[in-house]
């Protein structure tokens, strides 16, 4: 099954804009005086350049942008370590609800005794999940959960007097956040390599701490989807050199109720809502990444913190030693609110269940893609993973000359999204993927099915993949041309310069 040729040459809707074109009539039943309050020199001189269409114009542009788009309502979207499940749609309808819309942060906190209601608990599910003793829902995103993490960490050691320490520890098969979180907070990044298993090598972490140690920021599954078995050891090592145990919880929904990073040693754990609690993912936000803590960081999170005094719930700016605010406000309530929503749903038994299916979607898939010519899976070919894996497709570029990104294109044709490729760096020709619990087995086979078409045309000299995509939108695109800036437009004055 391949998509409906749809070969449309869509133009950009400043492209469509003609002088005249009228898409919105300005209502005149407010007072002009209004205006008159905006100082003359805030004024434009000019009325923006915005293009002149119509509102059918606008309806039928933008619909047609959305049906050439791809997303998880539509098929399995299986990018490695990012966790693309399905967002129950009972979870926006909550969230859309006017009882929400209408909130203000500023609003008195006795008649927003709902949210807050909801954040605490929200935040309490977490930190029991995580094992974690206190939470904060401000991040916005991963990163930026990762970067409070690492703001976290140096206000701890600073508590302590030891600002000698400026080295933070990241494996080779780190997400390529966990460097620039720390490099973007002021320390030296130190890479320590993975072993022959594909687990962070021992010997090489305890060359690698000392007295200058901040932390380590480790995921478990790793990037991989290896479980690090000598978690604790590993824990071990960082703990008795003096520095801190940062979980990345990017692969959360691997271990979701089967263990808890609090357990494995961790003292500070990121959340990725958008994965792991099916939220919306992508598209430039909102997001939320909740970062939860151990006692002893406790009083180092940002402010304000929900709390619950026995009568009501309040927001709690008392703590000294906070890093302060690193997000407007509270963080994203509604998306809180639909990872709440989500929790409620499963229950802890549901839970379990979704990390269940997601490992056994992964070791599926697996072993079946393993088998097929031309592709492997390093570091223990036939050993379990957890929810995801990284396929090697370099036997098959070795012997046809077809690379990862070709076979990427190719399953375009077929219905299917790409797995992560190329990532992380330590795979040759790496194809990270993680169907997760909410595709079927027929989904699973149809998109080893469209590997095995793709080994075939690849091994019978077929142009196919090198050619591919053909049944998309948009084709094969000359990516050198597209990644030189002179060629790409940005701005409404790109196209129209005397804008």
């Amino acid at each position: 099954m391949v998509f409906a040729q749809a070969r449309w040459d869509e133009p950009l809707i400043i492209q469509l804009s003609r002088v005249g074109k009228i898409g919105f009539h300005e209502s005149h039943s407010y007072d002009r005086t209004v205006l008159d309050l905006i100082p003359s020199r805030l004024r434009r001189k000019q009325p923006p350049s915005l293009p002149e269409v119509s509102e059918i114009e606008v309806v039928r542009h933008y619909t047609r942008l959305s049906q050439q788009n791809f997303g998880v309502d539509l098929g399995i979207y299986p990018l490695g370590s990012c966790t693309m499940k399905y967002n129950p749609k009972i979870c926006d309808a909550i969230a859309a609800s006017h009882k929400i819309q209408e909130l203000h942060p500023y609003q008195d906190e006795r008649t927003a005794q709902g949210i807050l209601q909801i954040l605490y608990e929200a935040s309490d599910f977490l930190t029991k999940i995580v094992g974690m003793d206190k939470i904060t829902l401000q991040p916005a995103a991963g990163a930026h959960g990762e970067y409070t993490g690492v703001l976290l960490m140096r206000a701890y050691h600073l508590d302590r007097g030891e600002k000698s320490r400026d080295e933070v520890i990241v494996p080779d098969s780190a997400h390529g956040t966990n460097p620039a979180s720390a490099a973007m907070a002021g320390y030296k990044v130190v890479e320590v390599p993975s072993n022959s298993e594909g687990c962070v090598d021992k010997e090489a972490l305890k060359s690698a701490v000392g007295p200058r140690t901040v932390g380590l920021m480790i995921t478990n599954p790793n990037t991989l989807g290896i479980f690090e078995r000598d978690i604790l050891e590993i824990a071990k090592i960082v703990h008795d050199a003096g520095g801190l145990l940062y979980y990345d919880g990017a692969n959360l929904n691997a271990i979701m109720g089967k263990a808890k990073p609090g357990d494995m040693g961790f003292d500070i754990v990121h959340i990725n809502l958008h994965k792991t609690f099916a939220t919306p993912h992508g598209g430039g936000g909102p997001g939320a990444g909740p970062v939860g803590v151990t006692r002893r960081l406790a009083d180092y999170l940002p402010v304000p913190i929900v709390e619950f005094d026995g009568s009501k719930y309040y927001l709690d700016y008392n703590r000294s030693k906070s890093i302060g605010k690193v997000r407007a406000f509270h963080g994203s309530a509604a998306v809180v609110l639909r990872a709440y929503v989500y929790m409620l749903l499963h229950g802890k038994e549901g839970l379990q269940t979704v990390s269940e299916v997601a490992v056994l979607n992964a070791n599926y898939m697996a072993q079946k893609l393993r088998k097929i010519k031309g592709f492997s899976l390093p570091f223990g070919e036939g050993a379990p993973r957890k929810h995801e894996f990284v396929l090697s497709a370099s036997l098959l570029a070795k012997e046809t000359g077809v690379s990862a990104l070709q076979v990427g294109k190719r399953l375009l044709d077929f219905g299917v999204h790409p797995p992560t490729i190329y990532f992380p760096m330590i795979v040759e020709e790496a194809m990270m993927t993680e169907p997760t619990e909410t595709v079927s087995k027929q989904e699973l086979d149809k998109m080893i099915q469209a590997f095995e078409r793709i080994s075939e045309e690849a091994y019978a000299k077929s142009d196919q993949p090198a050619t591919s995509p053909h049944a998309t939108t948009v084709t094969r695109i000359d990516e050198a041309r597209a990644n030189r800036p002179k060629t790409m437009q940005l701005t409404w004055r790109s196209t129209n310069p005397t804008s």
